[in-house]
């Protein structure tokens, strides 16, 4: 029984990274005991801002058999999207990374959905799901214990080997499957990413007030966002790459190999002046199908006019 949970195990890693994905890892699928305390005193901290979804499905969160019904195994993967051009220039509006080309969701759940039918082709029929960014799964906790990464100071997974450019995504199954464990820190005495946060949103290692964090008030925030942060967003309109962008585990970063992330040639050619007088005609040939959307039209022409205005 070992030996088959061993080899399906292999046969999964490998299928993942022909797929694409950078790496793959699996964990037990038990309840995240440590993870309870460390999430439920940073809610009531409101260290989540305006985003209240996070306070729904505690349990949840916790529980991947309260997801997937007699879960046994939490198979966790990376999927790159590194881009190192300089898409926009140190003096033009920029959005993050992952938002140059086509929805992550999309992207990922079409590999995630491969990589089910491969386990059900080759290992038998499963009952299981699978996740990117889109449900109550502490994403983070996973990558850890399956050894993809330790959480870095910002709060991001960082691998050895690869950085941390890159979406995390899930299947959560009722199959046996052979355990990976966790990965030790290597962030060692490192601020970078603490000491370039320029609205100070990481307040102490590994804790992000996302209330402060400038995806969060380009993205998550609704409201107008306030005054204070007024010369501290740094031209970005969606997002925010600066504390990877300093992080000295990203030298070993390499560009993605995903076409359907590659930027359109509209938005490399958008100046300050584009930006400025943007319509929602614009705004949708643009961002069609595009993570952007999230923020609709309305959100990031408050951004635009709060950096240019």
């Amino acid at each position: 029984m070992k030996l088959s949970q061993e080899k399906y195990a292999l046969l999964i890693k490998a299928e993942a990274l022909r797929l694409g994905f950078t790496a793959c890892g699996i964990s037990k699928a038990a309840f995240l005991e440590e993870e309870a305390p460390r999430l439920s005193a940073w809610l009531k901290e409101n260290k989540q801002g305006k985003m209240a979804y996070l306070e729904n499905h505690f349990d949840m969160r916790l529980n991947p058999q309260l997801l997937v019904p007699g879960a046994k195994s939490v198979i966790s993967l990376l999927y790159n999207y590194h881009n190192p051009t300089e898409v926009f220039g140190s003096n033009q509006l920029k959005i993050s990374q992952y938002a140059y080309g086509e929805d992550y969701h999309k992207v990922v759940k079409d590999k995630l959905f491969e990589l089910f039918q491969f386990i059900e082709t080759h290992i038998g029929a499963v009952n299981g799901r699978f996740f990117v960014d889109s449900a109550p799964v502490l994403e983070k906790a996973w990558a850890q214990k399956s050894g993809l990464g330790w959480l870095g100071k910002n709060g991001n997974i960082i691998h050895k080997k690869a950085g941390s450019y890159f979406f995390l995504s899930e299947l959560i199954l009722d199959l046996e499957l052979a355990n990976d464990g966790p990965v030790t820190d290597h962030c060692g005495t490192c601020t970078a990413c603490i000491d370039a946060c320029p609205t100070q949103a990481i307040y102490k290692p590994q804790q992000v007030d996302g209330s402060r964090c400038i995806s969060y008030l380009t993205i998550e925030l609704k409201e107008a966002i306030p005054t204070e942060f007024k010369t501290k967003t740094e031209n970005w309109i969606f997002g925010c790459d600066i504390c990877m962008d300093v992080c000295p585990w990203n030298r070993f970063a390499k560009k993605h190999q995903e076409p359907r992330f590659e930027p359109n040639e509209a938005l490399v050619e958008m100046q300050k002046e584009d930006w400025k007088e943007i319509t929602e005609e614009i705004f949708n040939k643009l961002f069609k199908n595009s993570p952007v959307q999230r923020t609709k039209y309305n959100g990031l022409k408050r951004n635009i006019d709060f950096i240019l205005k």
